[in-house]
């Protein structure tokens, strides 16, 4: 049955962005109806506590237990909250009288910080926003990781919608073995890495905040080794531990997205975020963040026991395609894979003799298997 949402619930068995769903209010309480045919589920209005959110505190939050479980449901819907208000039993009613006076002292208190400061962070912005990232990298050491993995798995959602996601075969297992081998040696690491395999033939992979990377089969047909897709992953990975992409969001949203993380705004920051909707995965790392995921990622090829060579050699065999169409690299923000595979000779020089341990699969099976 096809619904319009007008409210979202979270709780630990869903997705961390939370799960759309339709509420109408009734003289007794509540009743949800999520898509996908999933139960309808009717909550008495005895149950529910309340309280006001979001990023302007524009919304209803209503919460309740359902056995050990714990809902909560963000209301945004205006004809919702004042079906709500005018059903809402008297115990229920003084919540909301109180909810609305700390929405009326908050939305005050934030004024006087935001008037406040205002002049200062415009200062600094104007001065740093467009000639260094600093404030940048400032803003997103602020933000809890918790925030990030919610982020990344929106954009993973909106990324991935109407495509084929393999799920099990030779090349999901190839690169769950690629990754588990990497990410063993990320001691202490705030991310549950989680590598999905697109069918797609494109040659390409991508990462997203929050340990989430995509990998298209069009890159493991291309891969001459098991070794060059283990370049990809470790060079992703690397761009989630630096938190590249965050940079990235922040730096794309701009002063909005400061205010957001200064006043400690969850919602409000993955709001904003959201409005980039898929563009997301598009924005373009720098110089320097590309050279810090090649440099760390080839460190934990070595760590890993992988043959770094299959990276080198992954950014040669680019280096000639961009030599066949005449690129010139003071034409792009990012460098050229030929200067890339130079840096990363150098740097393996300096590392100490690696006797590289072989993957347990056979490669040519693997890329026999994608169809």
């Amino acid at each position: 049955m096809s619904i319009t949402p007008n409210a979202l619930c979270f709780g630990p068995d869903l997705p961390g962005s939370g799960t759309p769903c339709h509420v109408e209010v009734s003289s007794s309480g509540l009743s949800l109806t999520f898509p996908e045919g999933a139960d309808a589920v009717t909550v008495a209005f005895s149950s529910l506590t309340l309280d006001a959110g979001g990023f302007d505190h524009n919304q209803l939050i209503v919460k309740w237990s359902e056995g050990a479980v714990e809902r909560t449901l963000y209301i945004k819907d205006a004809e919702t909250i004042a079906a709500f208000r005018k059903a809402a039993p008297p115990e229920l009613t003084a919540q909301l009288n109180e909810a609305a006076q700390a929405v009326r002292s908050t939305r005050t208190s934030r004024r006087t910080v935001l008037l406040g400061s205002l002049g200062a962070v415009l200062a600094v912005i104007a001065g740093l926003w467009f000639g260094s990232d600093l404030l940048v990298e400032q803003a997103v050491s602020h933000i809890p990781v918790e925030w990030e993995q919610q982020l990344g798995e929106s954009a993973l959602h909106e990324a991935l919608a109407g495509r084929t996601i393999l799920t099990e075969g030779p090349a999901v297992e190839a690169v769950q073995e690629i990754t588990k081998r990497l990410t063993e040696q990320i001691p202490n690491s705030p991310y549950k890495f989680q590598v999905r395999v697109v069918k797609e033939p494109v040659v390409n992979a991508f990462a997203l905040p929050g340990g989430y990377v995509v990998v298209y089969t069009g890159l493991l047909k291309d891969a001459k080794s098991p070794e060059e897709v283990a370049g990809v992953l470790g060079h992703e990975i690397n761009h989630v531990l630096q938190r590249h992409g965050m940079e990235r969001i922040v730096k794309s949203l701009g002063v909005m997205a400061v205010a957001a993380i200064v006043l400690g705004e969850q919602q409000g920051l993955i709001g904003l975020a959201k409005q980039l909707g898929v563009e997301i995965i598009t924005l373009k790392y720098n110089r320097d963040q590309e050279t810090e995921a090649d440099l760390t990622g080839l460190r934990l090829l070595h760590k890993a026991k992988i043959e770094p060579e299959g990276m080198i050699t992954f950014f040669e065999r680019l280096a000639q395609s961009e030599k066949e169409k005449n690129r010139v690299e003071m034409l792009s923000t990012h460098p050229m894979s030929a200067h890339r595979a130079e840096r990363l000779r150098a740097e393996l020089k300096t590392l100490p003799t690696l006797l590289p341990e072989p993957f347990t699969f056979e490669w040519e099976k693997v890329q026999a298997a994608i169809k």
